[in-house]
């Protein structure tokens, strides 16, 4: 979902983009995208693609939600992440190349839940020790031998990202076809969300400024709990005609397992390093976010 809408941004400003896949489309790609191949699992990408590119933005993972979380699905949620970075980290070291950042993701995972009321959660706090916490220590830390090359490396810590095209608010938008405005568990769980357009005008920023280096978060200014998230979509969706309704935390962890952890909890996380650095956000505010992108495109 964010690299479909960053490559497409990225051509509107003029790159070219290529797009390391690890089966190539055998349909013609869109105007100024081209594809090359990788195998993580056989650490081999297309030198040439790597020869060619004067910038990195790594966004190759397995979905946290996308399945139950097994074992072998844990696995593969932490060394999609490990090991794609290493692989990027080694051909780096060890080809010649005219890479000049790195701009990798990360997640505020990182930090799991808020303990401190009115604390938002920073750049400078350590990471949860728990699976989600460790991913994205993991994570940041596989990808950090880049900046030992000299390499200016950037880590954006992805809060919620709110798209017409998947992710959290399609999701939400299924139950409103039938006028049910989902309530989950108590609704007071704070959501640190981010609207794709602005997401991808930060990494589009790291891009382009050269004294922006080191972790960030990427999440608007104004978190919101679950409760206001989905009265906002309903009202803009709906009208007036739809019905909150409550799902109790019970029924999610029956129905998600482990992964019910995501949607219960509250976390609120602090954009204020990014905009120190002078990034303006074009929808600061969830009702801005929210309205911009129910309108008809």
């Amino acid at each position: 979902m964010v690299g479909s809408a960053l490559a497409e941004s990225l051509v509107e400003k003029g790159y070219q983009v290529i797009i390391l896949t690890r089966k190539i489309p055998v349909t013609s790609p869109p105007p100024g995208i081209s594809y090359a191949s990788w195998d993580i699992e056989q650490q081999r990408m297309d030198l040439d693609a790597l020869q060619q590119c004067h910038y990195i933005i790594h966004l190759a993972v397995a979905g946290v939600v996308d399945k139950p979380w097994t074992r072998a699905y844990k696995e593969e949620i932490v060394n999609s992440r490990v090991d794609s970075s290493k692989l990027i980290a080694e051909y780096l070291h060890n080809n010649p190349n005219n890479v000049k950042a790195v701009i990798s993701a990360s997640a505020i995972g990182y930090y799991g839940e808020d303990k401190i009321p009115g604390h938002l959660f920073t750049e400078e706090d350590e990471a949860n020790k728990n699976f989600l916490g460790e991913t994205c220590r993991l994570w940041e830390e596989s990808i950090e031998p880049v900046a030992a090359m000299g390499k200016r490396l950037v880590k954006l810590r992805l809060g919620i990202v709110l798209s017409n095209e998947g992710g959290a608010l399609a999701e939400f938008k299924k139950s409103l076809r039938f006028g049910i405005a989902p309530i989950l568990g108590t609704g007071r769980q704070v959501l640190s969300w981010i609207h794709i357009d602005d997401l991808c005008r930060m990494f589009i920023f790291a891009i382009e400024n050269d004294k922006i280096s080191g972790i960030y978060n990427a999440v608007a200014p104004t978190p919101v709990n679950n409760r206001s998230l989905m009265l906002c979509l309903a009202k803009a969706v709906k009208r007036k005609f739809f019905i909150p309704v409550p799902v109790p935390a019970f029924i999610l962890k029956m129905m998600l397992g482990q992964r019910s952890i995501e949607v219960l909890k509250s976390t609120t996380v602090s954009c204020e390093k990014i905009m120190m650095t002078g990034f303006k956000f074009i929808f600061a505010s969830i009702e801005e976010a929210i309205k911009d992108l129910v309108k008809e495109r």
